[in-house]
């Protein structure tokens, strides 16, 4: 499935949720589902950020990935653990987005990225901007790397859900 598809299909999915289910935290260490969306949104705006600079540079970057950025994108995408950012990366994401304002978010994501489909393979592939933990990625690997998080993403959705008091 495609990113947009996949983008979409969680876009649809909020029409599922009343306000209260959207920030309901079953425990103050778990995330509301609000704020599963406000995560992957502005994630995939950092990495569409990241895929532009890419297509503005003019020198070629001889670095290449890390080992894990390596096995990432040979796999296709995350795999399926919990992953942990370091402290000063996990601040909690907003909490207090309507739907409307999530809904609205996930069209402009959706704008960006149709924008670019088209263009991104066109970026020359060693124009790289460096992951913190991935390394140097090109405009492709950025673009990707919004589908591939929003997949990870799914398995908690579902235990998101399955903690909504209905």
């Amino acid at each position: 499935m495609n990113e947009l598809k996949l983008i979409n299909i969680y876009k649809n999915e909020l029409q599922n949720y009343s306000l209260e289910q959207l920030r309901y935290k079953s425990e103050e260490a778990v995330w509301s589902i609000g704020q599963m969306y406000d995560h992957l949104i502005l994630v995939a705006h950092e990495y569409l950020d990241n895929m532009e600079t890419c297509s503005t540079l003019n020198d070629e970057q001889p670095f290449g990935k890390t080992e894990f950025g390596e096995h990432l994108f040979k796999i296709g995408g995350f795999p399926p653990i919990k992953i942990k950012l370091p402290d000063e990366l996990n601040s909690p994401p907003n909490n207090s987005d309507s739907k409307n304002d999530l809904i609205k978010r996930m069209d402009q994501l959706i704008i960006r990225l149709s924008q670019w489909v088209s263009k991104v393979d066109n970026i020359d592939p060693n124009y790289k901007v460096e992951h913190g933990g991935f390394g140097w990625l090109n405009a492709r690997e950025w673009y990707d790397l919004v589908g591939m998080h929003f997949r990870h993403h799914l398995r908690q959705k579902d235990e998101l859900e399955q903690r909504l008091v209905k």
